[in-house]
């Protein structure tokens, strides 16, 4: 059991307005198909992530999901912490970074 300062729903809520979306540049967008493809888990499940981590967006019901691909590794490695660094936009951070660089993706 690790002891933490701040829960998952803190760290997301801080200002008490809900998470603030991460912002997604074209090239680090991948949609649902893709992701799938790549975690070789369900839809289902990436919507679940999708709306838990808020890596994703939706314009409206019924338009296709875009995804962050640097947030969903974050997400698949369980580092939620580097999650929080893409959502302040601290995309230098060097626990950001690694994972443009494993993507191949200009932060």
């Amino acid at each position: 059991m690790t002891d933490m300062l701040f829960s998952r729903s803190e760290l997301l809520a801080a200002d008490g307005l809900g998470p603030w979306p991460i912002l997604m540049r074209p090239d680090e967008i991948i949609n649902l198909k893709t992701a799938v493809h790549r975690t070789g888990r369900d839809e289902k499940t990436l919507r679940g992530w999708c709306k838990e981590f808020g890596i994703g967006r939706q314009s409206k019901p019924g338009a296709p999901l875009d995804i962050s691909a640097p947030a969903l590794e974050m997400v698949i490695h369980g580092d939620i912490a580097a999650l929080e660094y893409l959502r302040e936009g601290k995309r230098t951070h060097p626990r950001v970074r690694r994972y443009f660089d494993h993507l191949g993706i200009i932060a």
